[in-house]
């Protein structure tokens, strides 16, 4: 795909995405600088998706679009922002599972979810890797079932809480895994002690695994969607593997307020399902280990019950 230098800059740039010049009737809404606030730290996949949404909504909305990285507490200081924030033009993209989860994990929220937030629209999801340390005597999710029977196996997971640790918590219960969990402040420190051996597996995004997999300083032993990835396809899904029907991952979206006015919340909710239903952005995607997984704000709203239901 070609990408203008404006484009270019922009998307480099990150914080700042402008609109298409020569707009000329700026519409009822959005009257200002639409804020994305992403709770999580930057270079993550809602900065990235973030990022990559904002260059095509700038343009149809008419205002610019930034990405305002407010990590914290689990994800729980950006999600307290924009569930109190009263300006109409600050929304959150995030991970969803885990959202939907910290009503359970965090007693002294300052929100609630069903009162604070809403449902906007769905964009993406992305399966997780579950990979050893190259030198364990495990090839496949049987041979770590058969070690965790001899020891404990650690598992090392970016905080607890996390769609990483659901999963990892989830499959461990579907095929009987002895393990320890073990919390890291960030997805980065979690693969550097797994290649070194201080963790026996860990679970992350595909597109930070793919790299030591091929220096083979890490192994697969699985990947948790409905599919292999187009971009590990010798690697089995869990599914796979004994355990029928599991899928785990990182289903991306976006929220607002819930006091933020319905003609807004529908406005956005439109062009953000017309970006994801885009086949350029199915294609970088892909690039990313990722895939587009649309849903409206109902449909969004039921997936967040699902989840915190779980």
């Amino acid at each position: 795909m070609h990408m203008d230098r404006r484009g270019a800059l922009a998307l480099a740039a990150g914080s700042l995405v402008l609109p298409a010049m020569g707009y000329s009737a700026e519409p009822a809404w959005p009257r200002q600088v639409l804020k994305f606030v992403n709770p999580n730290v930057a270079g993550g996949t809602s900065d990235i998706l973030g990022r990559m949404v904002g260059i095509p909504l700038a343009k149809a909305l008419g205002q610019p679009v930034i990405v305002d990285n407010r990590p914290g507490g689990n994800g729980n200081v950006g999600a307290a922002l924009v569930a109190q924030a009263t300006d109409g033009h600050t929304v959150m993209v995030s991970d969803i599972p885990s959202l939907a989860i910290s009503e359970t994990l965090y007693q002294d929220l300052p929100y609630k979810l069903d009162r604070d937030l809403q449902a906007v629209a769905m964009l993406a999801y992305s399966p997780h890797v579950f990979a050893v340390t190259a030198d364990l005597q495990a090839h496949d999710l049987q041979g770590l079932v058969a070690l965790s029977k001899k020891r404990r196996v650690n598992i090392a997971l970016p905080f607890l809480g996390t769609p990483n640790h659901l999963g990892a918590l989830e499959l461990a219960q579907r095929v009987g895994l002895s393990c320890q969990f073990v919390p890291y402040k960030g997805g980065a420190q979690a693969l550097a002690d797994t290649v070194g051996g201080t963790a026996d597996l860990v679970v992350t995004s595909v597109l930070p695994a793919i790299p030591l997999l091929q220096a083979r300083k890490l192994r697969a032993v699985g990947i948790s969607g409905r599919a292999r990835s187009p971009l590990l396809p010798q690697v089995r899904t869990i599914a796979e593997q004994g355990a029928p029907g599991f899928e785990t991952g990182s289903w991306q979206g976006v929220t607002a307020p819930r006091r933020m006015a319905e003609t807004a919340v529908d406005r956005l909710q439109v062009e953000l399902l017309k970006i994801a239903r885009s086949a350029d952005f199915a294609r970088r995607l892909t690039e990313l280990g990722a895939e587009a997984a649309p849903q409206d704000r109902r449909e969004m709203a039921a997936f967040i019950k699902q989840e915190s239901a779980r």
